[in-house]
């Protein structure tokens, strides 16, 4: 490269560097409120994103990318309540009919595990 050629690729660097310093973020703050509530949103949408609570959705007749679309229309307190909803509902309960099969079956192990 000639000494030209480099000077000028010089200072197409300096003055594209020195452009680049000149640009501002434009950062804000967020409330706490604010912050919970998208927080409670995106917790509700990844619970609706999973593909065991979309074929129960579509078992039951309703469109999943409908009920992501009701979600988006939620106001932050309807989001709250069934975020918290979500979070309070027992992972993996068994209904009283799946108690008393445990308990017919656990009867059964006993019964011919220890007959003599």
């Amino acid at each position: 490269m000639s000494s030209s050629m480099k000077k000028m690729t010089c200072r197409a660097l300096v003055v594209s560097l020195l452009a680049l310093s000149f640009q501002t973020a434009n950062a804000g703050m967020i409330g706490a409120d604010q912050a919970a509530a998208q927080s409670d949103r995106a917790m509700v949408l990844s619970v609706l994103s999973r593909a065991e609570t979309a074929s129960q959705l579509q078992a039951q007749g309703i469109d999943p990318s409908a009920a992501r679309a009701r979600v988006a229309a939620m106001t932050d307190q309807e989001v709250q309540a069934l975020a918290q909803d979500i979070q309070t509902a027992p992972a993996g309960a068994m209904s009283s009919g799946g108690w008393w099969a445990v308990v017919i079956v656990a009867a059964l192990i006993w019964y011919f595990a220890y007959r003599k």
